[in-house]
């Protein structure tokens, strides 16, 4: 049997390592130094911008529309394999547009979805209130709204991505740190990964690492590099929040949502912040101050909700490559990257699996 060894137990790590055990040829082995769903997957809030994305072609449309098509069947077929139930929000996003020349330009990109066969409906303002009463629509020009996009808890779907590939057949190896990866043939291929306690053979390294991807590959000679940028979110209450029976979706605005859970709660985020040498990565507690303000401006009843918690998280942005990194590792024939995902990782995890498994194919 060919053996796969997956570093990285994120969303990423744990759907190549589901999708990959649909093949009985694979021995596959998913392996972190932490539990699943702890690092960058953790810091995601799991809004699919999918078909309400202004991208029509390329890789980047690509990527988004082989997902969203795979998660159509993935989560009631994880459901059913792992009697785990994914929360999710299917209401679709309704996203905000402050300009005409916006409204424009969703008219144009609606035309072109409906060529491929999905929706976007463009909405006036008084639509708009109709559907989103808590709107300020004397803000915005209009909206858009995807009934196709969707949002999922990234947590929770993780989990049942192990436990599934667990059920069928994948070793699950978590709290091992990888050491490292043993390269021969003059640097050409690497057989050997190196833990604290043994020594795994392995025929393919999937490297699913997130953060971690930096550090990993320097003994192997690459001076990739995948920086961290870290988010800030809110999570309120707004008990008296309105909304149309049976339609409570995700709002986004100026680059804000606002996620409707559970129990009247929602997530507000998130914060984009870049590192520098002096802030380290620190949060910077203006920023959040200032996207609530913002989010206040269109959605003016969050001024009165109750703020429960505040959150952190870092992403994963490549540097000098665009997001995200699917392919070898410089000359090395058998370890492949799958990293450096940024703002969309959750979305474009089953895409990652997909094109994974069609390199270790071919």
């Amino acid at each position: 049997m060919t053996k796969v060894v997956i570093i990285g137990s994120g969303i990423v790590g744990s759907s190549i390592a589901y999708e990959l055990s649909n093949y009985p040829q694979f021995d596959i082995i998913l392996i972190d130094a932490n539990n699943p769903a702890t690092g960058s997957t953790g810091a995601a809030l799991g809004v699919f911008m999918g078909i309400i994305s202004r991208k029509k072609r390329g890789r980047g449309w690509r990527l988004r529309e082989s997902s969203l098509r795979r998660y159509i069947t993935l989560i009631p077929e994880l459901e059913k394999l792992t009697g785990i139930s994914i929360p999710s929000n299917n209401d679709g996003i309704v996203k905000l547009l402050f300009s005409s020349e916006e409204m424009g330009i969703y008219e144009k990109l609606a035309q072109a979805r409906s060529r491929k066969g999905y929706e976007l409906n463009i909405w006036q303002p008084q639509v708009l209130k109709d559907y989103c009463p808590e709107v300020d629509t004397s803000s915005v020009a209009g909206a858009v709204y995807s009934p196709n996009d969707k949002q999922i808890n990234p947590t929770i779907l993780n989990k049942a991505l192990v436990k599934g590939a667990s059920l069928r057949g994948v070793q699950c190896l978590f709290g091992e740190k990888v050491e490292k990866i043993a390269s021969i043939n003059n640097r050409q291929d690497c057989r050997e990964i190196h833990l604290k306690t043994k020594t795994l053979s392995a025929d393919w390294v999937i490297l699913a690492t997130a953060l971690g991807t930096s550090d990993l590959i320097k003994s192997l000679g690459s001076n990739f590099t995948v920086n961290p940028v870290l988010g800030q979110a809110l999570l309120i209450q707004h008990k008296n929040w309105k909304h149309k029976v049976d339609f409570n979706p995700v709002i986004n605005g100026n680059d804000i949502h606002l996620v409707p859970i559970q129990n009247n709660e929602f997530w507000l985020g998130a914060t984009v912040e870049f590192p520098t040498e002096e802030t380290l990565l620190m949060p910077d507690e203006a920023l959040l101050i200032k996207l609530h303000q913002k989010a206040i401006s269109f959605l003016p009843s969050l001024e009165n909700a109750s703020i429960i918690m505040s959150w952190t998280g870092k992403r994963p942005r490549p540097e000098g490559k665009p997001s995200p990194v699917i392919e070898k590792l410089g000359d090395y024939s058998n370890i492949i990257l799958a990293t450096g995902h940024y703002r969309n990782g959750i979305l474009l995890a089953p895409a990652t699996a997909e094109s994974v498994i069609e390199m270790i194919l071919q």
